[in-house]
């Protein structure tokens, strides 16, 4: 297999390939389903995990280190133990990790653990009980708050991810400075996005990442922290004052990073999405089923569909703020 480094006409290297594993979930999250009733994906046409495996093993001899499993919401799949434990054997010097909404992932900790996860995202949009089960649709908070004390205690990475929502958890900046200043663990709010075709966005819920640093600096003061050659993640960080960890804000409207973006997506149901703004997907789950088909060619379909990668910030201007991608994000796989 080709060992050229993987990258687009654009000239951006690839180098992070996200799955989504299942679009199932057991929260019904403002920003994410929005309202209605909730159609999954049929079992038969999602990947299975021998699937998933080999996909990543082509990815890797194109040169992806990084793979992160989301979903929907992926401890909601049956034998994702399986998954993770197989992901680690098979690629001992993978950087692995998980997005999860914690709601389900206490007893597989150890498992979390033994598969040497190298960080967990969890999903929390507010430390306010009240306003996590507005946005959730579940009063799920201390089960949470338990898995996150876990985690830490297993010497388990843990960051937090919030969507910011004005009139929804911005009035919660003393909750949020409070968890960095009792954890050591990365806080970083993503800016609300028009994303999917269930969306609640508006300009009027939107509260921008200049907005969220302003509000952090009038209840403690913020440093920022240098990048290294190392951090080409999204996330611009903030030391703060007081507190063992720290703050980040993802600024993907007000200031984008397309020209920084390094990952591909894989949907559940086994669609390679180039950008999370474009509704363009390329089918692989019909190669990795058709006995013809080798790993090499499924390698030449992943590098033809991302010479085709756009830049999804050209996206949004085209739109101007009406919803961007047709799928729910927890099918997308965010």
């Amino acid at each position: 297999m080709s060992t050229l480094p993987l990258s687009d006409s654009h000239e951006r290297q690839v180098s992070y390939l996200r799955f989504s594993v299942t679009d199932r979930c057991n929260l019904h999250c403002l920003y994410c389903r929005g309202e209605g009733q909730e159609e999954f994906i049929p079992h038969a046409d999602v990947l299975r995990y021998e699937e998933i495996l080999r996909l990543v093993r082509i990815a890797g001899g194109l040169g992806i280190v990084k793979v992160r499993l989301t979903g929907g919401e992926p401890f909601a799949r049956k034998g994702i133990d399986r998954l993770l434990l197989g992901l680690r054997e098979s690629f001992p010097d993978f950087n692995l990790r998980i997005t999860s909404n914690g709601t389900l992932m206490r007893r597989f900790i150890p498992v979390v653990r033994q598969a040497r996860i190298d960080a967990v995202n969890l999903s929390i949009d507010s430390f306010n009980p009240e306003t996590f089960k507005r946005v959730t649709g579940h009063d799920m908070l201390g089960e949470v708050m338990d898995v996150l004390h876990l985690l830490l205690e297993s010497g388990i990475r843990v960051k937090v991810n919030a969507v910011a929502m004005r009139g929804v958890n911005d009035q919660d900046m003393p909750s949020f400075l409070k968890v960095i200043r009792d954890f050591p663990i990365d806080l970083r709010f993503i800016e609300f996005m028009p994303m999917g075709s269930a969306t609640l966005w508006s300009r009027g819920r939107f509260w921008s990442a200049d907005e969220i640093l302003a509000e952090a600096a009038r209840h403690a003061a913020l440093a920022p922290v240098e990048r290294t050659r190392q951090d080409r993640g999204p996330a611009r960080m903030f030391e703060v004052e007081g507190c063992q960890g720290r703050l980040g804000v993802i600024s993907a409207l007000s200031n984008h990073f397309c020209s920084t973006c390094n990952r591909l997506r894989i949907t559940s149901d086994g669609q390679l999405r180039t950008c999370l703004f474009s509704d363009r997907m390329y089918p692989l789950k019909g190669l990795l089923r058709d006995p013809e088909k080798t790993d090499q060619d499924i390698a030449c379909a992943i590098r033809q569909a991302l010479a085709e990668k756009p830049v999804g910030a050209d996206i949004l201007k085209e739109r101007r703020g009406t919803a961007v991608a047709c799928g729910k994000m927890d099918s997308i796989g965010g």
